[in-house]
């Protein structure tokens, strides 16, 4: 890596440390956000919650069962191809004494968030299924829990929604879907 190439890096994890420090001071300094962050944080670990939501879907909605069933697949096969680039990538999660790490984390990696991943690819399918406007509602509070809890820089949320898109997609072709 040249040393132009690295200040670059440097100067540009500068101001997504700027970013999160902003983050934090303002929306998690309001009262309760660090708790409705980390429940989110629980809900999406390992892509466990949307897998629970696929599964009453499909319990309650027999007729549309294999589409529940892709719900939960897009989910965790976002996760599981974001851990895949998390090994490769190997990105260390935000460490400066002006960012607060407010949950514990499964690995020490951060690019890119699997939770934004398997968040978005979720709201993708069950937006489709359901015809609400579910990546508009849930998509932009998960991304922001994961800067609140001081656990991933910015493009790693971005990063991880585009790949979240980029699983919706293979499910709903693999499905059919145009």
């Amino acid at each position: 890596m040249s040393f132009v190439t690295r200040r670059k890096n440097q100067s540009e994890a500068a101001a997504e440390v700027r970013i999160l420090s902003k983050i934090q001071k303002t929306v998690a300094a309001q009262p309760g956000a660090i708790s409705v962050a980390r429940g989110m944080s629980h809900f999406g670990e390992h892509a466990l919650g949307w897998v629970a939501v696929a599964g009453v879907g499909a319990a309650l909605d027999s007729t549309r069962r294999r589409q529940w069933a892709g719900v939960a697949v897009g989910a965790v096969g976002s996760h599981a191809a974001s851990i895949v680039i998390k090994r490769v990538v190997r990105r260390p999660r935000p460490n400066d004494p002006s960012v607060q790490i407010n949950v514990s984390t499964p690995s020490k990696l951060s690019f890119p968030s699997s939770h934004a991943t398997s968040t978005t690819a979720a709201a993708i399918l069950l937006g489709r299924l359901t015809g609400l406007p579910l990546p508009a509602v849930l998509v932009p509070p998960m991304l922001l829990s994961r800067l609140v809890l001081g656990v991933h820089y910015p493009t790693d949320v971005l990063a991880g929604t585009a790949l979240g898109a980029l699983s919706a997609a293979a499910v709903r072709k693999f499905e059919g879907d145009s």
